[in-house]
């Protein structure tokens, strides 16, 4: 009999639900799961071995070259969500290994969340929230978005919404990627700029870019000291992306005004990570993409990729 593995529901997004159901059904599989995510590497091992195919819930969890190597019954890796910065894919092509994803099933929800978290910084709702819990009645200046700028890190479908979403509260939008869509910038109202233009032109910048090597770190110091001291920096696309000791560090000085992450270097956040303790900072727990409409998207797109592949067919391949 086929076994199917998933190693890393934790917290519970597959468990007990419809396409779970769904999945025993339909695909007449043993399916071996954990409500808990694996400490090692060893651990993760131990949990796939065997599997033909493993589905992948949290993108914390590596597919490293010496997994994949030491999991040689593994033909499918079903990851969840559109992430696939956790898997070595050049050991996947070398063994033989096919991965899939979930594209385009929290688009809406991650723009949302993105715009949600500007907001939430620029009117300072989780301060004045705390404060009037507290007992006080605070005023002061708040900071209008219409007729600011946003710069936009990385326009795929997520970006892209992004930029609606923000014309639609009258901001005015630029943008940079590395592989710029010109003709959807020209009837979109956007304009493509140069990365260190975004930087200094920009009163808000949202990251919406893939995680890789020449990614990694891509906001440091150097580029955070760039930005007005008015600005604002959104992250719900990894957390990879930017150094977070730059950061914290800006966000003390007041080099920038204040950042919003949804996504950290290590999740769950340390108990030591400085962003617990900075004002200026807006935390939520890589939960951008989880609303009820896109959970169920997802969660039936990723058991269609699995019974597509046990019935001979490819669907959503990244690898």
């Amino acid at each position: 009999m086929i076994t199917i593995a998933i190693p890393d529901d934790q917290p519970p997004l597959i468990s007990d639900s419809p396409a779970l159901a769904r999945l025993r059904a339909q695909s007449g599989a043993e399916i071996r799961l954990w409500n808990s995510r694996p400490d090692d590497e060893p651990e993760l091992l131990e949990r796939i071995a065997g599997a033909h195919t493993v589905v992948s819930i949290r993108a914390s969890t590596p597919f490293t070259r010496h997994v994949i190597e030491n999991c040689p019954s593994m033909k499918h890796l079903a990851l969840w969500g559109p992430g696939i910065d956790n898997v070595d894919l050049d050991a996947a092509n070398r063994m033989n290994l096919t991965v899939t994803n979930t594209p385009d099933t929290a688009t809406h929800a991650v723009a949302e969340h993105s715009l949600a978290l500007l907001l939430a910084l620029a009117r300072k709702v989780p301060e004045l929230d705390s404060r009037i819990r507290r007992g006080e009645w605070p005023r002061g200046l708040l900071t209008q978005l219409s007729g600011k700028t946003l710069g936009v890190l990385g326009t795929g479908l997520i970006g892209k919404r992004l930029c609606k979403l923000a014309q639609g509260i009258g901001m005015n939008v630029i943008a940079w990627t590395r592989r710029p869509d010109q003709e959807w910038a020209e009837a979109n109202g956007v304009t493509y700029v140069e990365f260190e233009q975004l930087l200094r032109q920009s009163d808000a910048i949202s990251l919406h870019l893939r995680l890789s090597s020449d990614t990694r770190n891509m906001i440091g110091s150097e580029q955070l000291s760039l930005m007005k001291p008015t600005a604002f920096l959104v992250n719900v696309a990894r957390g990879g992306l930017i150094d977070e000791e730059a950061l914290a560090a800006a966000l003390r000085r007041g080099t920038i005004a204040g950042a919003a992450l949804d996504t950290f270097g290590t999740e769950p956040l340390t108990a030591n990570s400085p962003f617990r303790e900075l004002p200026n900072s807006i935390l939520s727990p890589h939960t951008a993409g989880t609303t009820t409409e896109s959970l169920a998207q997802s969660l039936e797109l990723l058991v269609d990729n699995t019974l597509a592949f046990l019935n001979g067919r490819i669907q959503n391949r990244v690898a």
